[in-house]
């Protein structure tokens, strides 16, 4: 079963077109221009969870929301660039903003950002069910996608180059591309911790940061790793169809089709609803939605959609049946008092 995101985002993102034309493109606008609807750009992990909260606050009388999947980074640029009518109010992500996105945020006069954790995913790698069964460990996946495995160009071609243990199959992986928060939390949750696994690597973290980053995060662009784009439910068809690729995608989207996909165990966790809700799976992560505080008067009905998120992530509501990992109880609470004070973010975390 594929779920309907590509078709939908093609249809939200021509209405959001049309809005921001009608708001007059990027010029400038104060805070006071207003429309009758929200818009939130960002992940394409939260886009279906976007779209399915957008559409129960529409039952209930207002202008549906308007989504688009651009990818966390590129939601960044969209939701940072100012304050006004032609600027999102809404930014989904699959990561935590950095620092420099916030202070680029600030410099255009975005300055009180409200972040919201809606619920936990899971960076999951499948197979397809006539696939040869893999069994990973980050180190692995490091040696097979990295750039410069440890220093060292990277002539991996199969598997079995990689760890002789694992099958003698061309590596090929279909995965997000570089504006996604999944990429960036491939890059830290797991190309990471298969890089700190050399300890002179590992020591130049505190001796050379850029050295280290490139090292540790940068992916191969030769062949192996295949940037799917923005669209989860293509990677899903590219994995189904050949048995010997495999692919990188939030979690909801191997539990959406279970005929089809198998998720590969990470160093012996298979990704599943309780690995991931309880961090044990490598590749655990939470979810966000990041608001813009100042939109909150002239954008009448943007409260109303926070405060839907909110009566959607309980233990038995409309996130989890759409096949998000539910946060535990004080994250929900911790939340949901965010959302009903609109608490700014305090960037003194942020990295």
């Amino acid at each position: 079963m594929f779920s309907s995101q590509s078709t939908k985002t093609v249809i939200f993102a021509a209405a959001s077109v049309l809005a921001l034309s009608a708001c007059g493109g990027s010029g400038g606008s104060s805070a006071g221009a207003s429309r009758d609807y929200v818009t939130g750009v960002g992940s394409s992990t939260v886009y279906p969870f976007a779209t399915a909260v957008a559409e129960a606050y529409a039952k209930t009388g207002v202008k549906s929301p308007v989504i688009e999947s651009t990818g966390t980074g590129a939601g960044m640029k969209l939701f940072c660039a100012g304050v006004g009518a032609q600027h999102p109010d809404v930014e989904d992500a699959s990561r935590r903003i950095k620092k420099s996105e916030y202070d680029e945020c600030v410099k255009n006069g975005v300055k009180e950002i409200v972040e919201i954790q809606v619920g936990i995913d899971g960076i999951a790698f499948a197979e397809s069910k006539k696939g040869p069964g893999f069994k990973l460990t980050p180190t692995d996946i490091y040696k097979a996608l990295a750039a410069n495995p440890f220093g060292k160009p990277n002539t991996a071609k199969t598997w079995k180059d990689v760890n002789p243990s694992l099958p003698n199959e061309p590596i090929l992986v279909y995965g997000p591309p570089s504006t996604s928060g999944t990429r960036d939390a491939l890059k830290e949750l797991i190309l990471e911790a298969g890089c700190k696994t050399d300890a002179s690597v590992k020591a130049l973290k505190d001796t050379d940061k850029n050295k280290y980053e490139a090292i540790c995060h940068d992916i191969r662009e030769d062949g192996p790793y295949v940037d799917a784009g923005e669209n989860d439910n293509l990677i899903v068809q590219k994995i189904s169809q050949n048995p010997k690729a495999m692919g990188i995608f939030g979690y909801s989207f191997l539990e959406e089709n279970p005929d089809s996909l198998t998720g590969i165990p990470m160093s012996g966790v298979t990704p599943t609803y309780q690995t991931i809700s309880d961090y044990t799976y490598p590749g655990a992560r939470p979810l966000y939605i990041y608001v813009k505080k100042q939109h909150l008067a002239p954008i009448k009905s943007l409260q109303g959609y926070v405060d839907t998120w909110v009566k959607s992530w309980g233990d038995n509501g409309l996130l989890k049946q759409k096949g998000m990992v539910i946060a535990p109880a004080d994250v929900r609470a911790k939340s949901a008092d965010i959302a009903s004070k609109m608490t700014p973010l305090d960037p003194s975390g942020l990295k």
